[in-house]
């Protein structure tokens, strides 16, 4: 219990009794000692009328005038009295007592009381009422600071626990800090909190707690735990202490609480009608666990196993993301692959037969006459297979471009860029700075990127300005895309389904552990607009890559 100097309430309590009214008190207790004994007998029978419980009744019987009597009568001060009130009233709010009984009981001992004194001293009885008056006020007053002490630790309790479950990056430091919270709060000196396995049936104990500075070992767990009774007094939840033959000791999971600890409180952990878990709070004394405690772990209880739930599920999901993400990843290597197979074979087989068919051709041409029809035909096919030829090496290049393999990715970039201005009409601005030593995983990617762009470009916005730029600083790659054509909703167009060019570009940036942005929107043809519309509309699409494998960008 804390004393009058660590209580401010206990301090304007005692503060209140002026010596006039001590001297009253004093004169009161005097008289009143002698009758207290039969007073607080009649009040007892009344409060078991009342139907008060043997706890509450014991609360009540301390926070009386009758209670300032044997205090007085033992020669201990008045701060003595209050603090036995703020004790008590602890006692009362945590059996769930109303602040409106308290009053209703302590009523009923002042009706016990007044006609008492009145037949008894009725030349003092006004001096009395006066003093009983003063004392009810600062006992009120105590008791509402009892209260509020009770409410204030369960509300910080409640608020730790979700500031746990918030902070909290894994299971384990989910269980561990929970536990730490609640064993804080109920004061207890260890706690172990215990799962069970649903599929072999034996105990795990997933965090434990301690109030010595040493680290809690791992207990070794009771052989016991399958056996139906000794489950179901788990699954009800008991105070148990062991001065004697208590049965309690029987179901500790760690049996050397035993000679440890002298009480345990074990709190179920149940979903549904299943025992999932338990907690178990040891003491070195006997503590006694009260009503409002008992609620509080039971809540306390459920928002865990809730809580661990969700850790659980959190953790396999990012668990399968992260399989996901390697599998995609995998996936860009296979395609990089693949593509260098294509090109080698395209290359290799029919590119290498194509030459072989023009040059036939060619010396087919030149050995018929000038006037045969059949070789202009022939001219023909030839052209055709030139053309054909020149295909073959677009497709190539674009498969597996091998300036990007020998130059690196600003000379790829630029031979990008050059067809693509040899294939359509817009006007493309490229910048490019610092590109040097880059990893070759990010050469790929980024040119990827670029590619994707242009092709979008190409197929659907309808531009007749392009500007791309390309830098490194900072250990972050930074590219930016932006075209001035028709625009479009960037959300619909990113929910559309069998549409992949943007949705590849995000997924390729986010394997890098990236960023990307996109701004659009809708706009007619750059020829119809101005040119301070074109350029505050069309497309803008900005990329961040960390250049070295593991840093994200910033």
């Amino acid at each position: 219990m804390a004393g009058p100097e660590k209580s401010p309430v206990l301090a304007d309590a005692a503060d209140v009794l002026s010596d006039q009214l001590r001297t009253h008190i004093q004169k009161l207790a005097g008289f009143l000692n002698p009758h207290a004994a039969s007073i607080n007998s009649r009040f007892e029978k009344r409060l078991k009328t009342l139907r008060y419980g043997a706890k509450e009744r014991n609360a009540l019987q301390a926070i009386t005038p009758g209670a300032v009597t044997r205090t007085v009568a033992s020669g201990q001060p008045m701060a003595a009295f209050f603090e036995q009130v703020e004790y008590h009233g602890r006692r009362l709010a945590k059996l769930n007592l109303p602040p409106g009984q308290v009053l209703t009981a302590l009523e009923e001992y002042d009706k016990l009381l007044a006609p008492m004194l009145h037949r008894l001293f009725p030349e003092e009885f006004a001096n009395f009422q006066w003093v009983r008056e003063q004392l009810h006020f600062c006992v009120i007053l105590t008791l509402n600071n009892a209260y509020y002490q009770v409410r204030e630790a369960e509300t910080q309790a409640f608020y730790e626990l979700f500031r746990v479950e918030l902070e909290s990056r894994n299971l384990d430091e989910l269980l561990r800090r929970f536990l730490a919270s609640l064993a804080q709060f109920c004061r207890a000196d260890a706690a172990h909190l215990f799962l069970l396995e649903p599929a072999s049936g034996q105990w795990q104990c997933k965090s434990s707690f301690s109030r010595q500075p040493r680290r809690p070992a791992a207990p070794h767990l009771n052989g016991l735990m399958q056996d139906r009774k000794v489950l179901a007094r788990l699954k009800s939840g008991h105070c148990w202490s062991w001065e004697g033959a208590e049965p309690g000791s029987a179901v500790l999971l760690d049996p050397a609480w035993k000679k440890r600890y002298g009480s345990c409180w074990s709190v179920p952990l149940t979903m549904g009608d299943a025992l999932a878990g338990v907690m178990q709070f040891g003491f070195k004394k006997f503590y006694e666990w009260l009503p409002r405690e008992q609620e509080l772990l039971a809540a306390a209880a459920e928002r865990c196993l809730l809580s661990a739930e969700k850790a659980r599920l959190v953790e396999d999901l990012a668990k399968r993301e992260e399989q996901v993400r390697a599998l995609a990843e995998h996936m860009l290597h296979v395609e990089e692959a693949e593509r260098r197979r294509i090109s080698r074979e395209l290359h290799d087989e029919a590119g290498q037969s194509l030459l072989c068919v023009r040059l036939n051709l060619e010396m087919i041409e030149q050995s018929l006459p000038e006037e045969e029809s059949a070789r202009s035909r022939l001219a023909e096919v030839r052209e055709m297979t030139e053309r054909t030829i020149l295909e073959i090496r677009r497709l190539i290049a674009a498969l597996s471009p091998a300036v990007l393999e020998q130059l690196g990715l600003g000379a790829a970039l630029r031979q990008l860029v050059n067809r693509f201005r040899q294939m359509h009409p817009a006007k493309v601005r490229l910048q490019i700075s610092k590109l040097h030593h880059l990893p070759k995983k990010i050469e790929i990617i980024v040119y990827r990127l670029v590619q994707e762009c242009c092709n979008n470009i190409a197929k659907h916005s309808m531009a007749s300005h392009v500007n791309l730029s390309a830098t490194t600083a900072d250990g972050v790659l930074r590219l930016q895309v932006e075209d001035d054509g028709v625009g479009f909703h960037v959300e619909e167009a990113l929910e559309k389904r069998n549409s992949f060019g943007l949705a590849g570009i995000r997924e390729r940036v986010a394997l890098m552990g990236g960023k990307f942005q996109i701004e659009s929107q809708p706009n007619g043809p750059a020829g119809e607009r101005s040119k301070e519309a074109r350029l505050s509309r069309g497309t803008r699409i900005r990329i961040e890559l960390p250049i070295h494998p593991g840093k994200q960008a910033r």
